[in-house]
């Protein structure tokens, strides 16, 4: 009867879900590659949901109509209040995920009960190596394992039972290069694929295949070539030799493969995307040109051996951070008339691509959001055509997309009921210069660009600045007509990850705290939720006993989110995962105060002093506390230390005496004279912002009016 039961109960939720066929029960040794290419939809079983990547689901419980009384069934807090990236996994009612310093936790996804936690116990001093925050973008599934790239670029297997370890590796030599791993493995025919981050350092990137059983190296590819004195390991790292000049292997060369990797069972080939070159800069890393293959482009490999099949580079002689590591989309599409297998693309540098995956030939490219730094690309040479000074050769150039890219880390979606891709954009510029200084140092930023920007005289219109020159937004695009079907514009930039379903739905998380549902044909908001915090997360939906769910990670931080200078009113809350239903009620608590210590007086109000602490602030702190001295919260905002830290500022700076929490001395790079520069430079930020509070209230408001307005007509000219 039990059984009987069951199978009655499954084919109601197939029933609702507008499924053409039932769904079954799954436990985590079942699941393979077979079983993660055919996409049951109450689980969640890959990080794209199955190998095409398309972050679509079937499930159509919670549709247009009724999205209205979806409520909080659950919440779960993490033991951090830093940045989340995760995509849960969710197989047979249990969900997988990462948190800050790669812990991993399995949840019961019915009530979000902790069944059991792992900490790789990442050491705190690594998160020195991180460009972007100690974050991770989730685990994998396979054959009984739950598996975990860490921030210390080990690769770890766990009993999907228990999270007791099975096997552990170093999947990247840390002792040769600074590497890190944030992103999520991905697993096909017994391999864990993984690639590692880690260029702004200045390492060589590579992409590297284990054994899931035991954590052999099976094989490995490396994406830029290495030291021609020592040989090259293959055919395809001796023909990018001839796109590089200089002696480039010195710095690293860059090309993390830090997200995006997709196994095509289609056509038994694997795809990754290419980051940045190390430094950014073009003209210092390969100072006689080239392309510097296999930066920022596709590539195709084969998933047994790591053989080289294809490549096409979206954005050759790379020189703004223009990775091509974000989310690789596999579909099939009419075009000119034939059926085509296809990448669908929307990377850092702001064009749309179209790729046929069998070939690598490009089929489209276009700009679906604002772009100055290239016209169009010739379809004849699938070149871009690059615009005046886009390589600031003539001093300092204002270009779109920023560093951050358009499209960052965060995942697209895709519905078949549309048609449509939905795309997270982020609408940014940045000034872009020559920098020599800002060249390679082992363990430092490596970029050959300043991060540090034109200084505003107030804070507040800093502030206002930011929030109008980075803009963000949810955009339909139509890959068939090639351009945008609708666009809803947030108040924020850094928007999370998205899902969309068989109930005529999207999924986000945004910047300013809400988790929101819109209808994915017109992109009219239908649902809301206030998640008291950022929200960068991708959602996922499944289904338990035949009731759907949508589960989203609430977590403010992330490269954007640490260095964009967005000052909160209060303290971060936990991070957590949040999970609603229909019907549920359940609220959230207030956030905690913000404490606010009062600042030493000034050092000193030498300009010359500021200035040279400013140059250094950024060079060294902005990283991790933010645009002029403004942080998040969730990294200690220094202008709003207690008088401890002042008082023993160069024993934390220089001589690391907070190391064990994350706080590393920079006592190599720095003097006694820089970290008095540096001190100056915060003590002046921390005066100024305890002058403002100071000011009467409606003056601070006449101000916010006035500033407000001012940035509003210089974002229309930038």
């Amino acid at each position: 009867m039990k059984s009987i039961y069951r199978w009655a109960k499954l084919l109601l939720l197939a029933a609702s879900a507008g499924a053409a066929w039932p769904v079954w029960s799954l436990s985590p040794t079942d699941v393979n590659t077979d079983t993660i290419k055919a996409n049951t939809p109450e689980h969640w079983l890959s990080y794209g949901k199955d190998y095409n990547e398309q972050r679509y689901s079937e499930l159509a419980q919670i549709h247009t109509h009724n999205v209205g009384d979806l409520g909080l069934a659950w919440a779960f807090d993490t033991d951090f209040n830093r940045g989340l990236e995760a995509t849960p996994i969710v197989v047979d009612g249990v969900m997988y995920l990462t948190g800050n310093w790669s812990v991993v936790y399995a949840l019961e996804a019915r009530s979000g009960k902790l069944l059991w936690k792992y900490d790789p116990k990442v050491p705190r001093e690594w998160a020195k190596m991180a460009c972007c925050d100690v974050v991770n973008r989730g685990v994998a599934v396979y054959e009984g394992k739950v598996i975990v790239g860490t921030l210390d670029a080990r690769l770890v297997a766990l009993d999907a039972r228990d999270g007791s370890p099975l096997w552990s590796v170093q999947a990247a030599d840390i002792t040769e290069y600074p590497y890190t791993i944030t992103g999520a493995p991905r697993v096909a025919k017994g391999l864990v694929y993984i690639g590692n981050g880690g260029a702004e350092y200045g390492v060589r990137g590579s992409v590297s295949a284990f054994d899931v059983n035991t954590g052999e190296l099976r094989w490995r590819f490396y994406t830029v070539p290495g030291d021609p004195a020592k040989g090259f390991e293959n055919n395809a790292m001796a023909a990018a030799a001839t796109t590089w000049t200089g002696e480039w292997w010195k710095s690293g060369g860059g090309g993390t493969v830090w997200d995006s990797i997709v196994y095509d069972p289609e056509l038994d080939q694997l795809y990754i995307g290419v980051g940045n070159g190390s430094p950014w800069n073009h003209k210092v890393r390969s100072p006689e040109g080239g392309d510097n293959l296999y930066l920022s482009s596709v590539v195709a490999l084969d998933p047994d051996t790591g053989d080289y099949l294809w490549h096409y580079q979206e954005t050759p002689g790379e020189s703004w951070d223009y990775t091509a590591t974000q989310h690789i989309m596999l579909a099939t599409m009419e075009f000119e008339g034939r059926s085509r297998k296809v990448i669908w693309h929307a990377p850092k540098n702001g064009f749309f691509f179209v790729i046929d995956r069998e070939s690598g030939e490009l089929l489209s490219a276009d700009p679906y959001t604002k772009v100055n730094w290239a016209s169009h690309y010739d379809m004849a040479t699938g070149r871009p055509v690059e615009t005046d000074n886009a390589r600031y050769e003539d001093g300092l150039a204002l270009v779109r997309p920023s560093s951050m890219g358009a499209h960052n880390w965060q995942p697209m979606a895709y519905s078949p009921q549309t048609g449509y891709v939905y795309i997270p954009v982020i609408d940014a510029l940045f000034g872009y210069q020559d920098a020599a200084e800002y060249v390679h140092q082992w363990g430092q930023w490596n970029l050959g660009v300043p991060l540090e920007q034109e200084a505003l005289p107030d804070p507040i219109l800093a502030q206002l600045m930011v929030r109008k020159m980075t803009r963000g937004a949810l955009l339909a695009w139509d890959p068939k007509s090639r351009q945008a079907a609708w666009r809803l514009e947030h108040t924020l930039t850094w928007n999370g990850g998205l899902l969309a379903t068989a109930g005529g739905l999207v999924f986000q998380g945004t910047a300013d705290g809400q988790v929101i549902a819109v209808r994915a044909d017109t992109g009219k908001s239908l649902w809301s939720f206030d998640a008291k915090t950022g929200v960068m997360g991708s959602p996922v939906t499944y289904a338990v006993d035949g009731e759907q769910y949508v589960t989203i990670l609430a977590g403010w931080g992330g490269a954007f989110g640490l260095i964009g200078g967005l000052e909160r009113t209060e303290a971060p809350p936990p991070s957590r995962v949040l999970t609603f239903k229909l019907g549920a009620a359940g609220t959230l608590p207030d956030n905690p105060p913000k404490q606010i210590h009062e600042p030493p007086a000034r050092i000193t109000e030498d300009a010359e002093v500021l200035t040279r602490g400013r140059q250094l602030y950024f060079k060294y702190c902005a990283g991790c506390h933010g645009n002029d001295v403004i942080a998040n919260g969730a990294i200690p905002d220094l202008r709003h230390l207690p008088r401890a830290f002042h008082d023993n500022f160069n024993a934390i700076v220089l001589d690391g005496a907070m190391r064990k929490l994350g706080m590393v001395g920079f006592g190599d790079v720095l003097s006694e004279k820089d970290a008095l520069a540096v001190h100056a430079y915060i003590l002046e930020q921390a005066n100024i912002d305890s002058e403002l509070r100071a000011q009467p209230h409606w003056w601070r408001q006449v101000k916010h009016w006035l500033f407000g307005l001012l940035a509003e007509v210089l974002s229309w000219f930038f």
